[in-house]
């Protein structure tokens, strides 16, 4: 028998993930099945199951992906651009649905709110680097602001559908500004 490749693995293993990102995006994790998945994504049950034992452990594997890009600097520009971003992809994929359905999961899922909490620490030390000098000595407190106000925005895309981001801009260029 032939050998697989890594790079087949891999391939295979992040075609159940997208799969799964799509269907809990549209359907919820309520409502997606392992055979749900299997169906979207196009493979049999034991491919499937080769990489993945349940529901939960794909749930996680989604949410490892989920890293958010985030800003390069805290100007108003940079600010904007990226909220503009978040909901591009709240409209374009529904991600602000699949990070809510994620959130809901870690609230009864330890192992996906280690995921979820070890993201959002990663979120909050990105921020908190880009903080101006004048603003240093706060800059735990802004960058807890910063993610706090993000996450915000992106549950209000879930529930209301295209948002202005701009109230958000505004309010959080007067947190980095003090």
């Amino acid at each position: 028998m032939p050998k697989v490749s890594q790079a087949h693995l891999e391939a295979r293993r992040q075609q159940i993930v997208d799969a799964a990102r799509a269907r809990f995006a549209s359907h919820g994790f309520a409502h997606t099945s392992m055979a749900d998945i299997i169906t979207e994504s196009g493979l049999s049950n034991g491919a499937i199951y080769r990489y993945f034992a349940s529901k939960e452990q794909i749930v996680i594997a989604v949410c490892e992906q989920g890293t958010e890009v985030l800003p390069r600097a805290l100007t108003r520009e940079a600010v904007a651009g990226f909220l503009e971003h978040v909901r591009a992809r709240a409209r374009d994929t529904g991600h602000a649905q699949l990070v809510a359905q994620i959130y809901a999961e870690a609230a009864v899922s330890p192992p996906l709110a280690a995921v979820v909490r070890r993201q959002l620490a990663a979120m909050r030390a990105a921020i908190a680097e880009l903080v101006p000098d004048a603003r240093r000595p706060q800059a735990e407190q802004i960058a807890e602001a910063f993610v706090g106000l993000c996450m915000s925005y992106n549950q209000q895309l879930a529930i209301r559908g295209d948002l202005d981001p701009a109230p958000f801009t505004a309010a959080l260029m007067a947190t980095i500004n003090g």
